[in-house]
């Protein structure tokens, strides 16, 4: 028959039907139900591209007026026209993960399998993310949302750094979600980065370093006199010589092996002679592996702070960090002449952009290179 509103408010279901199906005869496929217990309900069916009979659910009678559950079926009908099938988007749609759902189902378990600083994104997901866009589903949050999420962050107090880590972070996520074959627009694609204007750069002279190596003989921590100067020496990171064990060190080819670096690769460290005076002064412990574990538990350090702090500030440098001394170690390198190339393998960088940020020339350094200048000139 043809459906109007008369027809959908009288329409009543026999008592001995499950249910009353009546068909529009003026759309293809719209269908009020009827059921025994008055309940009203909007459906078109149709077939999909591969002529499979699909019934999409318009509405209920209470929540649309007929007027409302006409035009709706005439803009399904139309998709269907196109090639389109209604029920499999709405499917898609119900399938769409909310980002805390994303984080924890699908990001986290891949992360984890690959990704050493999986734990660093797991915090800002925690702190940061989840608060904000957790409840919502990925297709609801916009590049708008990202942006005032993003540009919001230095108000409350964070450094532009960590703004910038968190949407990097993001951006990440929904290139992964993309790729996972979700039908989603990347809403942290074409948000600029914040200016990074807090990097800190310290580089020891050599009186600060005699003064810092004065003040390492008094510490009472009594491994602290060897790390600070092995690390100024061979410019590694803290966690790696933490971590190092003596397997890894060929004192005859005078070279030290770390398994796994920032990078993800092992790379191999020269040893100075200064460096293998200090290791032969190492004190060794019966059965332990390590080049300068805890003396108590005979493990490697999970912290050393305390001790550094203390020796920092006797020695006058209170703002120098345990990192600065690999930065001085690649300024010691550039002020003697040697080349960034020498300077990125040394530090284990792998591209030369990063060395660049630690190639440090001393004033004394410029001075001389435009002193030459004026003695070949000849004025």
């Amino acid at each position: 028959m043809t459906l109007d509103a008369n027809v959908v408010k009288s329409a009543v279901c026999p008592t001995s039907k499950g249910r009353l199906d009546l068909y529009d005869t003026a759309i293809s496929g719209f269908i009020l139900e009827v059921r025994p217990s008055g309940n009203k309900t909007y459906y078109l069916r149709y077939r999909d591209p591969h002529g499979k009979q699909r019934q999409y659910k318009i509405g209920d009678a209470q929540s649309l007026n007929f007027e409302q559950a006409k035009q709706a079926a005439q803009t399904l009908r139309a998709k269907v026209v196109l090639g389109e099938n209604p029920s499999a988007d709405k499917a898609e749609l119900k399938k769409m993960p909310t980002l805390a759902e994303f984080a924890y189902e699908r990001y986290l378990p891949y992360v984890k399998g690959y990704k050493r600083s999986w734990q660093k994104d797991e915090s800002i997901l925690k702190l940061h993310i989840i608060p904000r866009f957790g409840r919502l589903h990925l297709d609801e949050i916009t590049t708008r949302d990202v942006s005032l999420f993003h540009l919001s962050l230095p108000s409350k107090g964070y450094a532009p750094g960590t703004a910038n880590c968190i949407l990097v972070l993001l951006r990440y996520m929904f290139n992964l979600a993309r790729k996972w074959d979700f039908d989603l627009k990347n809403p942290a694609t074409g948000i600029s980065k914040l200016e990074e204007n807090n990097i800190q750069q310290r580089y020891l002279n050599p009186e600060e370093t005699q003064r810092l190596y004065g003040c390492l003989q008094e510490s009472g921590n009594t491994q602290l006199k060897y790390i600070v100067p092995l690390l100024l020496l061979t410019g590694c990171r803290k966690r790696e010589l933490l971590d190092a064990q003596w397997a890894h060190v060929d004192i005859e080819r005078r070279t030290w092996r770390i398994p796994l670096s920032k990078s993800g690769k092992a790379r191999h460290v020269p040893l100075s002679l200064g460096v293998l005076a200090i290791l032969a002064q190492l004190p060794r412990f019966e059965g332990c592996p390590y080049l300068v574990p805890n003396p108590e538990t005979r493990r490697p350090y999970i912290s050393i702070f305390a001790p550094w702090n203390r020796v920092r500030k006797q020695a006058g440098l209170p703002e120098v960090r345990m990192h600065d001394l690999r930065h001085s170690f690649a300024s010691f390198l550039i002020n003697s002449g040697r080349s960034l190339y020498e300077v990125q393998h040394l530090l284990g960088h792998a591209q030369s952009i990063t060395t660049q940020r630690y190639a440090h020339l001393s004033q004394s350094t410029l001075l001389d290179a435009v002193d030459a200048v004026n003695d070949l000139a000849g004025i």
